[in-house]
């Protein structure tokens, strides 16, 4: 009896840690799955930013572009004015 009464304290025992141990290991696979989430966000956050600087950079790019262009216009403006005055010169030279 005395027996018995023992190996179902032991079992009981026992169930309760397995009980335990199968609740931790389901709270440990919890909190890797929330560690492989938070990843996959900081991994996502990190790509948002990339894509953000290459944005900025395409649009620094097209400043210069524009510069550039600007620049250009202002040089054939100068040749044009340029050759303006010669054409004034040489008219003023032919009819002295």
């Amino acid at each position: 009896m005395e027996e018995r009464h023992e190996r179902e304290e032991r079992d009981i025992e026992k169930k309760r840690k397995r009980e335990r141990e199968r609740k931790r290991e389901k709270e440990r696979e919890r909190e890797r799955e929330r560690k492989r989430e938070r990843e996959k966000e900081r991994e996502r956050e990190r790509e948002r930013k990339r894509e953000r600087e290459r944005e900025r950079e395409r649009e620094r790019e097209k400043e210069r572009e524009r510069e550039r262009e600007r620049e250009r216009e202002r040089e054939r403006e100068r040749e044009r004015e340029s050759k303006g005055v010669d054409k004034k010169k040489k008219k003023k030279k032919e009819g002295l």
